[in-house]
């Protein structure tokens, strides 16, 4: 069987020895054996691991718990449940699929937002219809209306009711908070396009590039999260050929 040693792993993967140690440290390989000097041996397994891990590191990609999932797909995979590992790889590219869809749907509204065209009329929803169908949590809500992003109007018996118009503020701040902008830079783009549609969006948020803005920042997610997609598939080829290889 062949075997390498800490230095032989960090040139064949391209990393330094201190993070093959890290890697191992942290669970996202299986444990090395020991020597009786204390110098660790790794096998083919272990350098599959390791490129499994750079593959799943390749991007960062962290809104949503996505960062989240894509470390406990390594660890499970290290711990040597590929099946499970698989599952968590799939479920992992079918969320990447719907931030896709909510970064496109954003730059749609957008647009729609600049070009001064009304919201869609629809019936109005409570909080928790919104939830669901926003993908958001009811606290998430909750803290974004105390911060003055939206105000949403109420009923006679004091329940809270979105309208079109609500939906479509939430969707851009759900893309702008995944490309991580401030509340306070969000609330005064909002602030902004309120009194004025044809304000200066880059200027509205104060992006660290001058370059940047709503659709800019959303094509550049949109970028991030097919590249997130891609290695995600190339792991789950990997983990298929470790299944065969190693279970």
């Amino acid at each position: 069987m062949q075997t390498y040693r800490t230095a032989q792993v960090a040139k064949m993967i391209g990393i330094h020895p201190n993070t093959v140690r890290l890697y191992e440290e942290l669970g996202l390989v299986p444990r090395a054996r020991r020597l009786a000097n204390g110098y660790r041996v790794f096998t083919e397994q272990h350098i599959a691991q390791f490129r499994l891990a750079r593959l799943a590191f390749r991007v960062e990609v962290l809104q949503n718990g996505l960062r989240k999932k894509i470390v406990r797909t390594v660890k499970t995979a290290a711990a040597g449940d590929f099946d499970a590992a698989i599952r968590l790889t799939d479920d992992y590219i079918a969320q990447v699929r719907q931030e896709r869809q909510n970064a496109e749907e954003a730059i749609r509204i957008v647009r729609l937002l600049l070009a001064g065209e009304p919201a869609e009329s629809g019936a109005l929803q409570n909080r928790q219809a919104v939830s669901r169908a926003l993908g958001i949590s009811v606290d998430t809500l909750r803290n974004w209306e105390m911060n003055g992003l939206l105000t949403v109007k109420r009923r006679e018996n004091g329940f809270r009711v979105y309208t079109g118009e609500d939906i479509r503020r939430l969707k851009i701040i759900r893309s702008l908070r995944c490309a991580n902008y401030s509340l306070e830079a969000i609330l005064r783009l909002l602030h902004e396009l309120s009194s004025d549609p044809h304000t200066d969006i880059h200027a509205a948020l104060n992006t660290p590039r001058v370059d940047d803005d709503i659709i800019a920042v959303c094509d550049k997610l949109l970028l991030s999260l097919q590249a997130a997609e891609q290695n995600a598939r190339a792991m789950r080829n990997l983990l298929r050929e470790m299944k065969s290889q190693y279970s």
